[in-house]
């Protein structure tokens, strides 16, 4: 056994499958993709994709819970709080005991969160139309979906 077949436990062939129909590593690399284009535009804002979605979640009549936010954007406890603490530093957002539960927390956008958001919208929405416009093949309807389908 040559020393190039030692090293492969699994055929070539089952390398390129995966490569090729791995929904998993598409939906990353797609992930991935998307990310980088969000963060290119809002960073002239000072915010990353992922914190324009954590401020964009907290925008509600009430202040949610940590807990619904982490659920909302499928998201562990623990990597929202420290997903939180840059915007908290930039006070875009408070954490608040739950004024009828003194055990719960309630994530509060601030003034200043709410102006940068006013700020950001607009050039989200501009990022978001070409994206789409990007899109070939099926509906963006119809990838969300399925998206979902999948969370």
């Amino acid at each position: 056994m040559s020393t190039r077949q030692a090293h492969l436990e699994l055929p070539l062939g089952a390398v390129h499958e995966v490569r090729d129909a791995c929904l998993c590593l598409h939906v990353q690399r797609a992930a991935r993709a998307l990310a980088r284009r969000f963060d290119a535009v809002l960073a002239p804002l000072g915010l990353t994709q992922g914190q324009f979605s954590l401020l964009m979640s907290l925008n509600r009549p009430q202040p949610p819970s940590i807990g619904s936010v982490a659920a909302l954007l499928a998201m562990d406890r623990t990597t929202l709080t420290a997903n939180l603490k840059p915007l908290e530093r930039r006070h875009l957002v408070k954490i608040a005991v739950d004024k009828e539960d003194k055990r719960g927390r309630r994530l509060v956008i601030t003034a200043a969160g709410r102006a940068l958001m006013s700020k950001a919208y607009p050039v989200w929405q501009k990022a978001h139309a070409e994206t789409e416009r990007l899109i070939t093949g099926v509906s963006a309807d119809a990838m969300r979906d399925a998206l979902r389908a999948l969370s």
